[in-house]
């Protein structure tokens, strides 16, 4: 005789958001399997706010305190312990969205997930560069794993197994090269700061660094075979790195200025 079935696990869908008007819509269209959606939004000046309430009555909104600690905030306001996050430019496919189902209502669940991550510039979806095989912890038991506060770069920390699901989400980030420049200056903003934060000071070995990220992008990580736009990627890590270091160094001699006056 079968024992009971195991009970379905309900799940909370987080995400975090600043005038995404544009992408919100189709990520939360995607997340209708979930039992609850949590938006936390940092003061949109578009309509996020009101596309995401056409989804969830879960519209928060917090001040930005840098991508580890947003993310988690929005962890915090969840209803369920199972929780999703994912992006305003991700997707959840209906074969993603049947595993996780399978898994809420598994005998036993690890600490958290990593999920594969299929991303796209454009309509071509891009095989190397580093960028494939991407998988990311999005998956988890908050009473087991959560957020680091990293302003920039944040991670998923779990306390156990960590599983791995075989189906994707869908990343639509860039629509081009000017989106990638955009994103990759945002987040040498972040990266700076943090770094200028934790102590790191510039040396001279930084002039070499956009070199090797576009060595390292374009050839050891096969990003010649992505075609131009692999070439875009190569050189935009490129600048990203020229100016994550260059503002590092700005940060340090706007301190030494302070310092002597």
């Amino acid at each position: 005789m079968s024992g009971p079935a195991p009970t379905r696990r309900p799940i909370s869908a987080v995400l975090i958001a600043r005038n995404e008007e544009q992408r919100i819509g189709a990520c939360l269209e995607s997340l209708a399997f979930a039992d609850e959606i949590v938006v936390v939004e940092s003061g949109s000046t578009d309509r996020t706010v009101e596309v995401a309430r056409r989804f969830t009555d879960r519209v928060v909104t917090l001040p930005w305190r840098g991508f580890g600690p947003q993310k988690q905030a929005a962890v915090a306001l969840a209803s369920h312990d199972l929780v999703l996050n994912v992006d305003c430019d991700e997707r959840v496919p209906p074969a993603l969205a049947r595993e996780i189902g399978a898994l809420q209502s598994a005998p036993t669940l690890a600490a958290a997930y990593a999920i594969p991550r299929r991303t796209f510039i454009g309509e071509k979806e891009i095989r190397f560069c580093g960028w494939s095989p991407d998988r990311i912890v999005r998956l988890f038991d908050r009473t087991r794993a959560g957020f680091t506060d990293d302003l920039v770069h944040e991670t998923v920390v779990a306390r156990g197994e960590v599983g791995t699901c075989r189906e994707a989400l869908l990343h639509h980030s860039f629509g081009g090269f000017g989106d990638l420049l955009a994103k990759l200056d945002r987040y040498s903003d972040l990266a700076a700061r943090q770094m200028h934060e934790r102590g790191r000071r510039p040396g001279a070995l930084d002039a070499l660094r956009p070199a090797f990220a576009f060595f390292r992008t374009y050839v050891l990580r096969l990003g010649f075979l992505d075609g131009f736009e692999g070439l875009e990627i190569a050189v935009a890590d490129a600048m990203g790195t020229f100016a994550k270091y260059a503002k590092l160094r700005e940060l340090w001699r706007a301190g030494a200025r302070t310092r002597t006056l």
